[in-house]
C-alpha cells in the first residue's frame, strides 16, 4: 500500500476486534462478580465462600465452638480467609484464560 493511504480493511478489523474485546470484558466482569469458590480452614472448622472478585459472601462454622480456645478459632478463620483470597485469585485467572483464550492480538501484517 502506498504511503499515506488508509487501509480501511485493517481499520474495520480493528474496530470489530475492539468491540469483541469490550464484549469479552463485560462477560469476564460478570463472571468475576458471580462465580463463587468455597474453601475450608485446614482443621475443617471454618468454611468461606468467596467470589472470583474477592468478595466474601458467606462464612460458616462447621463444628462446635464452645470447647475451642478463641485463639484457635481466630486462627481457623484467618486460615480460611487467606485460602479464600488465594482461591479468588485462582478463579480470576481461570476465568480470564477461559474468556480470552481465543483472542489473538491484531497485527499490522
Amino acid at each position: 500500500m502506498p504511503r499515506g493511504e488508509i487501509d480501511e480493511a485493517w481499520i474495520e478489523e480493528a474496530v470489530r476486534r475492539y468491540r469483541r474485546i469490550e464484549s469479552l470484558q463485560a462477560e469476564f466482569d460478570q463472571a468475576v462478580a458471580t462465580v463463587e469458590v468455597t474453601v475450608r480452614s485446614p482443621d475443617g472448622l471454618v468454611e468461606v465462600v468467596v467470589t472470583a472478585g474477592g468478595s466474601i459472601t458467606d462464612v460458616r462454622f462447621l463444628g462446635a465452638l464452645h470447647n475451642r480456645h478463641p485463639r484457635d478459632v481466630a486462627a481457623s478463620v484467618q486460615a480460611a480467609v487467606t485460602a479464600a483470597a488465594d482461591a479468588a485469585q485462582w478463579a480470576r485467572e481461570k476465568l480470564h484464560n477461559e474468556t480470552f483464550t481465543a483472542y489473538r492480538p491484531l497485527t499490522g501484517a
